[in-house]
């Protein structure tokens, strides 16, 4: 299980040729692909459409949400709160799937570098 974050998923509709969107290109030949839900939510918001879009929608899987994740995800953002850190929620509730579901995340978003040293994020990239 490998999950992915909107700034990945975005590159990846528009056609970029990067290393994550190699990554997201596989996950998805493999059926590996899970969409935390508020990626799924970010994706749906935009005006984009068409067969690459309609792929990605059917292709990845969506990430569950386990009992005591909204706690879980507001003491982590409270923890980075705390430090002075960026937190923002949806990057909360995104990194606190992948932590959940113990999935590396797929992202260009630098943000979620604070996950990952006080929260316990792995990073696929």
């Amino acid at each position: 299980m490998i999950a992915a974050d909107s700034s990945s998923l975005v590159s990846f509709l528009e056609g970029a040729a990067t290393p994550d969107i190699a990554m997201v290109r596989e996950a998805l030949r493999f059926d590996n692909l899970w969409m935390p839900p508020p990626v799924k939510t970010e994706l749906m918001s935009r005006t984009v459409t068409g067969a690459t879009f309609e792929e990605l929608m059917n292709g990845a899987r969506m990430m569950p949400i386990t009992p005591g994740f909204w706690e879980r995800a507001g003491d982590n953002r409270r923890c980075l709160l705390s430090m002075g850190l960026r937190s923002r929620l949806a990057d909360t509730l995104i990194a606190q799937c992948c932590i959940d579901a113990d999935a590396p995340l797929i992202t260009r978003d630098s943000d979620f570098r604070h996950f990952v040293r006080w929260c316990g994020l792995k990073l696929a990239i």
